[in-house]
Order: C-alpha cells, then structure tokens, then sequence
C-alpha cells in the first residue's frame, strides 16, 4: 500500500470503523428480527433523530449548558484544591483521605439530598455534574505540582524566588500535562453527573427525554438520546485534546499539528 494511501486509512480509521460497527448492528437487528422495543436497529435510531431533532436539540442544549457550568465549577474547585494539595505536605496529608472518602461515594446518593435543598431544575443536575467531574481534576493537578524536581525547586531559591513565582512561573506549566489529562477524563464524568441528575429530578434536558421515552416504550428515542449525549462528548473531548496540543506542545516528543 503507498504511503499517502495507508496515510488516508489511518486518518479515516475512526470513522470506518464505526460505519462497520452500525452495518453489522443493522444487519444483526433485520436478520435475527429483533424488537425495536428491545434492541432498535441504527436505521431506526436515525429515524427517530431526525423525527424528534426538535426537542432532541432542545433538551441537548439544556444538558450542554448545564454540564459546562458545572465543569466550569470543577476546574475553578480542582485546580485550587490540586494546588493547595501540592504545594503543602501538611494539607495533602490531611485532606486525601477525605476526598478519596468523598469520591468513593456513589453519586447518585447525593440527587435526592439536592433536590430537597434546591428543588427540581437546573441546579442539582449543575452541581452533580460538579460533584462527580472534580476529582480528576484534583487529583492531576496534586501530581504535577508534587512530580517537580527538588533540585530545581532549591536552585530557584537560590535566585530568590518565592513559593508563590515557582508555583506560577514553573509549577503550574509543568502540571498542564497532568491537567489535561484529568480534564479529559472530568468532561465525559460531567455529563454523566448531569444526566444521571436529570433522570431523578429535572424536567428537561437528555436524561428527562430519555426517562419520558422510556416509560412510553420509545426504546429508539432513548437510543437517540444516548447517541447525542455520546456525541456532545466527543465533541468536548476532541475539544480538550486540541486545547491540550496547542498548549502542551512542549512536553510531547515529535508531536505533529492535529
């Protein structure tokens, strides 16, 4: 094979793929005459996108925003507890167990506990998504800061820098890496958190249809629902991944442009 086309396979390998996976769904579902009601076919589900696109994008818009707020919370929240963690061993030996604690929490025991204190709506999809999206991010950012070499940290001294211009000027470029690495994973949690929040307690958004959906037996419009939430975050993963090479290309060996 030349080169410029194995080049060509490998850049629409992702997408082939996945044209293979929903050609053999399809076939699977005609030939073995599966119920839609059971397991909808991806013609179906395509149907059923198209059919519904208008409260589909409504309910997608309402799931997005609500999800961004609260990674917007988790990034505020993650990177000032990472750098608290980071910076001082006192903090980071008090304060782990408690977090690893909180974390180890299912999620969705804290919906009920939100909707009494703020009702049914936006806010407890908003703070879930918050809740379930900041550790990574916590977590990531502690590693940078405690991976920097001592040897660097005692010559900057020496020049006199202080805690804080080696925690601005060096530490926090060098955790970038271990940011967005935790961002990555903080995205596709956030809206997990947001849905799982709107299944329990909202009337809109993705998880709402989709809760709607399934108690009229509209199995392919659940199945919608989950192909846009699956694309939203793919969408702001590929996002974070773009942020991640135009800012960190200086920490990966031969990195190319996307």
């Amino acid at each position: 094979m030349m080169p410029t086309a194995r080049n060509t396979v490998r850049k629409f390998s992702p997408l082939l793929f996945s044209i293979l996976i929903f050609v053999v769904w399809e076939l699977l579902c005609k030939g073995l005459r599966i119920s839609e009601f059971i397991v909808p076919a991806p013609s179906a589900i395509f149907a059923s996108m198209w059919t519904f696109r208008g409260p589909i994008l409504d309910n997608a818009w309402q799931t997005l925003w609500t999800t961004m707020i609260g990674l917007a919370l988790a990034i505020v929240v993650g990177i000032v507890l990472g750098c608290a963690l980071g910076v001082s061993k006192t903090i980071h030996r008090t304060c782990s167990p408690m977090l690893v604690a909180f974390n180890s929490v299912p999620k969705a025991a804290f919906v009920p506990i939100l909707v009494v204190w703020f009702g049914i709506g936006s806010l407890p999809a908003i703070l879930t998504a918050f809740l379930i999206s900041f550790f990574p991010i916590v977590v990531n950012i502690s590693t940078g800061l405690t991976t920097l070499e001592p040897e660097l940290e005692d010559v900057l001294r020496a020049l006199g820098a202080s805690r804080l211009d080696i925690l601005r000027k060096v530490g926090l470029p060098r955790a970038l890496p271990y940011f967005f690495s935790g961002l990555k994973v903080a995205v596709t949690l956030a809206f997990v958190g947001a849905v799982l929040s709107e299944i329990s307690a909202s009337n809109s958004g993705i998880g709402y249809m989709m809760m709607s959906a399934s108690s009229s037996l509209r199995t392919p419009l659940v199945f919608a629902g989950i192909f846009t939430i699956s694309i939203m975050s793919m969408l702001l993963y590929y996002a974070c991944v773009l942020l991640e090479l135009r800012f960190t290309r200086w920490a990966r060996r031969g990195a190319s442009p996307a």
